[in-house]
């Protein structure tokens, strides 16, 4: 089959590999329809350390289930399934309070361990606890949508919910990302009265104008602190939805929200320790977050995509075969496209 592998910072390559396979009992084969290449891919595409073996990418899919082991009860061959970027037994204490993403038999796709989604095929352990069945065909006009449930769409609300968002709440979301534009979506989703988006990129605006930001922010650093903080009566935001992970991402973020806010920190952190603790402490802010346990979130968000009262899937602004797949890494890399999604 064909799947991508990365080589080394700006070596991802098409190739042939072996078929992806049932090995234990509670697998499932999954022939992948849509994939999508995601932000936090972009960072071993820039730094990743040449290999020589390759790493198998992708971890957000919607695809068909082709088989499945002895031991899978809750899915056949046929099911039309989402594939969150963790899987998840759905049985430990951990999934049980409803972070799947820290299950003790868990893991990511698109590690060196377990293969990725950008293939052809995929396999899924744990496929009980981790596919959700959905109720449309393979072709469904609604699959950028949904596949926005297996990762971006699900760490916004994650972001939201971290940073205590609510009804009347003000939000500030730092990114305009694909990430950032779902933090938009869950922050009026939740009932805030003003959002502000922080971000410089025109088409990105747009969209998150079009999701529900009612303020856009386009300074950097002291600047941007100053600016938020005139947006919302001088004392800064309630919540803060950090949707980068660099060191700066996260100083803004302690710099514009109000004493006593929350700040939900969803990007991947390139930084060893929060910047500003002192101040964070003394104004009782509360920092919170991590990966998402999108598989917990799934039930909450799909009638809301089903129903149309969100379209996350208007993120995925390029779509392109498998074998184009190393430029639509050049793409995001070069902010031609939000997000990208991947029709195998």
């Amino acid at each position: 089959m064909r799947a991508t592998v990365l080589y080394g910072a700006g070596n991802v390559r098409v190739e042939n590999v072996p078929d992806a396979r049932l090995i234990a009992p509670t697998d499932a084969l999954l022939a992948v329809r849509r994939a999508c290449i995601c932000g936090s891919d972009l960072w071993p595409y820039k730094l990743m350390e040449p290999v020589e073996t390759g790493r198998r990418m992708g971890h957000e899919a919607i695809g068909v289930v082709e088989a499945v082991g002895a031991d899978v009860r809750t899915l056949k061959a046929g099911d039309v399934v989402v594939m969150p970027f963790a899987f998840s037994d759905g049985t430990c204490v951990f999934c049980h309070e409803g972070l799947h993403t820290s299950c003790v038999h868990g893991g990511f796709f698109g590690t060196v361990e377990v293969a990725g989604a950008q293939a052809e095929a995929v396999r899924v352990p744990v496929a009980d606890g981790t596919l959700v069945v959905l109720p449309v065909g393979a072709d469904d006009a609604l699959m950028p949508s949904l596949l926005t449930l297996s990762d971006v769409m699900g760490t916004g609300h994650h972001a939201a919910r971290a940073a205590k968002v609510g009804r009347g709440k003000t939000v500030a979301v730092i990114g305009d990302g694909a990430v950032g534009l779902c933090g938009v979506i869950a922050a009026r989703r939740l009932g805030a009265e003003q959002i502000i988006i922080l971000g410089r990129h025109p088409d990105r605006i747009a969209l998150a104008k079009a999701f529900g930001a009612t303020d856009v922010v386009s300074e950097r650093g002291e600047e941007a602190v100053e600016r938020v903080r005139e947006l919302s009566g001088g004392f800064g935001v309630h919540s803060v939805l950090e949707c980068v992970g660099t060191e700066q991402a996260m100083r803004t973020a302690i710099g514009i929200v109000r004493a006593g806010g929350a700040v939900g920190r969803v990007g991947v952190p390139h930084y060893e320790a929060i910047p500003l603790s002192e101040p964070a402490f003394y104004n009782n802010v509360t920092v919170s977050g991590g990966p998402a346990p999108v598989r917990a979130y799934i039930a909450e968000l799909l009638p809301d995509v089903l129903e149309g009262r969100i379209e996350p899937g208007r993120v995925l602004d390029r779509v392109i075969t498998l074998d184009e797949v190393p430029d639509g890494y050049r793409a995001m890399n070069e902010r031609e496209a939000i997000k990208v999604m991947v029709k195998p």
